[in-house]
C-alpha cells in the first residue's frame, strides 16, 4: 500500500498572499490546499496524510494561535510553521512552546520556509511512525494474559527466571513457558528487544490478575 503523499495546508486571509504561498509550494513539488481563514480549515481538515500547517497568526474570528490551542485541545498536532507580518516576541515564544515547529516574519526568503516546511514534514512523518509503532506495541500487549503480563513486567526488571518463578511461587520450567510466549507474543528477537518495548508501553508496574 502507498503511502499518501504529504499535504500542506496554507490559511491566511489575504488570498495574494495565500495564492503566492500556493504557487511556490507547488514549484517545489509540494501538494497544496488553501483556506482564507481558520474557520474554513476546521471544517474541511483532513489531516491523514502527513501535513504541515502554514499559518498566518493574525486573522479575523479565529487566529493562528486560537487555532493551535483548538487543535491541540483535540490531540490533533500536525507541525505549524507560523508567518506573521507583525510578530512579536512574545508571540512567537508562545507558539514555540506551544508546539509551533518554526515562526517566520514577512518578508521571508521564499527557501527559509522551503526549509521550515521540509523540516516540519519530516517531523510529522516521525510522530507517526512512532504512534504506529506504539499502537501495534500495545495490540501485541493486550493479547496478553494476566500472567504473562506479570512475566513481561519482571523479565524486563532483569530477574532470572528462577527468582521469578519464586516470585510468583511457580516452577522455573512455568515461567521458560511464560517468557517464551510473552516473547513470541509482543514479536521481541532478544531481551534488549522487551525492555525497549517496556520502556515505550511505559511497563513499569506488574498489572493486577483478572478477577
Amino acid at each position: 500500500m502507498t503511502a499518501a503523499p504529504p499535504m500542506i495546508y496554507v490559511i491566511d486571509d489575504d488570498p495574494s498572499v495565500g495564492k503566492a504561498l500556493e504557487r511556490l509550494m507547488r514549484s517545489a513539488g509540494h501538494q497544496v490546499r488553501t483556506f482564507s481563514s481558520a474557520i474554513d480549515f476546521v471544517r474541511c481538515k483532513d489531516l491523514e496524510a502527513p501535513a504541515c500547517l502554514v499559518l498566518d497568526v493574525s486573522m479575523p474570528d479565529l487566529n493562528g494561535l486560537e487555532l493551535q490551542e483548538y487543535l491541540a485541545d483535540r490531540e490533533i498536532s500536525p507541525p505549524i510553521v507560523f508567518i506573521t507580518g507583525h510578530g512579536t516576541v512574545p508571540m512567537s515564544v508562545k507558539a514555540m512552546k506551544a508546539g509551533a515547529l518554526d515562526f517566520l516574519e514577512k518578508p521571508f526568503h521564499d527557501a527559509d520556509l522551503l526549509n521550515a516546511i521540509a523540516h516540519a514534514i519530516a517531523t510529522d512523518r516521525l510522530t507517526r511512525n512512532k504512534h504506529q509503532q506504539l499502537k501495534k506495541l500495545q495490540q501485541r500487549m493486550e493479547t496478553l494474559t494476566a500472567r504473562e503480563r506479570q512475566v513481561f513486567h519482571l523479565v524486563v526488571t532483569g530477574l532470572p527466571n528462577k527468582q521469578i518463578a519464586v516470585q510468583l511461587g511457580t516452577a522455573e520450567k512455568t515461567i521458560k513457558v511464560h517468557r517464551a510466549r510473552v516473547m513470541t507474543k509482543m514479536g521481541a528477537q532478544s531481551l534488549a528487544d522487551l525492555v525497549r518495548f517496556a520502556d515505550q508501553l511505559s511497563t513499569h508496574s506488574p498489572p493486577r490478575d483478572d478477577p
